[in-house]
């Protein structure tokens, strides 16, 4: 019997939604990016997941700071600061265009002046937020099962970051490839990635071991995958990774992409999805972390 509380999200149900909401991350994303300190790795770009949907958490405005919100529940654009002023735009089926100008517009209002760079990242044929009337779509139902998965995702990708006590990541959703992602370091620096750009350059500097979720589709470079699922990866690959004995039976390396992936309907009709998760996490990591000789012993929480 499948875990309710794990929603369907069947790619071809909710596609276009999913493209409209891409893109409409990236617009609030990179408000955030423009209004924060920068971070190792970009961390201080990355949403995070709300009991209503998902915050850029406080960014900077003067001396005060201001938020901006999805809410998939009553299906808002919530825009507050911190001198208690409050806008919200409806989400319902509009172009990137519109909904770009829409909070350009109120931000002004409330006398928030922030730039961005207008194009899209990480997709192919990328259309400008200005002129993207192509991306209209938005079905409540299928944004919030979205909602309700990242919760589920994110309780339990918490679960395993907290048995780690060398450098990590906060669990955090990246706009840029429409992912929750969470990562741990052995504190090496890593070699440097032929041909990388600035941004893969300071992402992939020090080896890591990063598991996450994506909702499937066509990812920057063309590789395709047609369902949601869960992924790992470890960065440089060691040998023998890819060979590695994982858990559960049904996850699978993925040479197209370089990555392990779950699918996400195997966890949700798992007899434990939490525990199916969990397994996929800890499995990798161990294959990693055990092939690229990591000092374990000093990153792990002791069991005792």
């Amino acid at each position: 019997m499948n875990d309710s509380s794990w929603p369907e999200l069947p790619l071809e149900m909710w596609r276009d939604t999913y493209a409209t909401l891409h893109m409409w991350t990236q617009i609030v994303g990179k408000i955030r990016l423009a209004c924060s300190t920068s971070v190792n790795h970009f961390w201080n770009c990355a949403l995070y997941v709300t009991s209503s949907g998902l915050t850029t958490s406080p960014m900077f405005h003067g001396r005060g700071t201001f938020t901006i919100d999805f809410d998939f529940i009553d299906h808002q654009l919530r825009i507050e600061t911190s001198d208690g002023e409050r806008r919200e735009i409806p989400l319902a089926p509009q172009s990137v265009a519109d909904l770009y100008h829409v909070l350009m517009a109120t931000l002004a209002a409330m006398k928030i002046d922030v730039q961005i760079w207008t194009m899209p990242v990480e997709v192919i044929k990328p259309i400008r937020f200005t002129e993207d009337r192509v991306h209209k779509s938005y079905d409540p139902q299928q944004a919030n099962a979205l909602f309700r998965a990242l919760t589920q995702i994110d309780r339990v990708l918490k679960e395993f970051r907290g048995r780690f006590i060398g450098k990590a990541s906060p669990v955090h959703f990246f706009w840029g490839s429409f992912d929750m992602a969470a990562t741990r370091f052995n504190g090496r620096k890593a070699p440097p990635r032929p041909g990388a750009d600035p941004i893969t350059a300071e992402s992939y500097s020090h080896e890591e071991i990063s598991h996450g979720f994506w909702p499937g589709g066509t990812g920057a470079t063309g590789a395709t995958l047609d369902s949601a699922a869960f992924y790992a990866y470890a960065a440089p690959e060691p040998n023998g990774f890819r060979e590695a004995k994982i858990q559960p039976a049904e996850a699978f390396y993925s040479t197209e992409f370089g990555e392990y992936f779950l699918r996400y309907d195997d966890v949700r009709r798992a007899p434990s999805p939490d525990q199916a998760l969990l397994d996929f996490c800890q499995s990798t990591y161990e294959a990693g972390a055990n092939l690229a000789k990591w000092d374990r012993a000093a990153l792990e929480r002791s069991k005792a």
